[in-house]
């Protein structure tokens, strides 16, 4: 699904060829007729099947996963999601795209692990997803990016063409062959949160976060000295201060260096 307020409907065709294993796969019969589908905020066009596979390969995408599809279209990306052993989510604002997925699902044996409802894309609740596969224009995604840097961290979002402004992706991968116009997909896995400051054993070590990227300063014995190179991936941290490179996780208000090297805890200031 593309999305973007006021929209003009498009006009596209549902294929499931490609995404079901081709001829010797369940047949489902396709409409007749090319469709124009429209809805609150959307107009669909859909992610061609070898992206579709690059995206969740990217996202690493297991049985262990709970994949949200905001904006699911016809369903294949929950359908694919769901066939690698995932359980999926697909929300989508035209009932007759949610009933066409439900049909399909059926069809290509997945049903039990897929679930398609009618709602709101801004709505939904995305908090228990480990993965989001989107097809979103900028302007949603920069409404949706609270919610997503709200994901338990580690969770994976992947985009297909489009960015999320401001935030830099993790990864960026192009396929080739039948994509058409829509041959890029972004990932990004969302970080901890560690804004604030830290105490460590040697000094206060203060912290400012944009996205994954990290800047601050290290204060110990009397000297304040700058931090280099400071990067989140989830929960996993790493800088460089003092030609030193520090490298751990993020638990919370708790930081632990790999091999307990190091550890750290967020100060709470009172507020009287």
């Amino acid at each position: 699904m593309i999305n973007s307020r006021g929209a003009i409907p498009l006009l596209a065709t549902l294929y499931w060829l490609a995404i079901s294993g081709g001829a010797g796969a369940a047949e489902v019969r396709q409409p007749s007729q090319v469709a124009e589908w429209s809805g609150k905020d959307a107009a669909w066009v859909p992610t061609p099947a070898v992206l579709v596979d690059r995206m969740l390969d990217m996202a690493q995408v297991t049985p262990q996963d709970y994949v949200i599809d905001l904006g699911s279209g016809d369903g294949r990306c929950v359908i694919a999601a769901a066939k690698r052993g995932a359980r999926a989510l697909g929300v989508e604002y035209d009932a007759n795209l949610v009933d066409w997925s439900k049909r399909v699902a059926a069809t290509q044996g997945v049903a039990d692990r897929v679930e398609f409802v009618q709602g709101d894309m801004y709505e939904a609740d995305i908090s228990q997803a480990s993965v989001l596969a989107l097809f979103l224009l900028p302007e949603n995604l920069s409404v949706l990016t609270p919610k997503f840097l709200n994901l338990k961290p580690g969770a994976r979002i992947v985009a297909n063409s489009f960015e999320i402004e401001g935030w830099n992706p993790d990864e960026t991968s192009r396929v080739s062959g039948d994509c058409g116009s829509w041959c890029t997909a972004h990932l990004y896995i969302v970080p901890a949160k560690v804004t604030g400051t830290w105490r460590l054993p040697l000094g206060l070590l203060t912290l400012r976060q944009k996205f994954q990227m990290l800047t601050g300063t290290l204060w110990s014995g009397g000297v304040r000295a700058p931090i280099k190179n400071g990067r989140l991936r989830g929960d996993q941290i790493w800088f460089t201060v003092g030609g030193v490179i520090y490298t751990g996780r993020v638990a919370g208000d708790a930081m632990h260096g790999t091999d307990g090297a190091w550890s750290a805890v967020r100060l709470r200031l009172s507020r009287r």
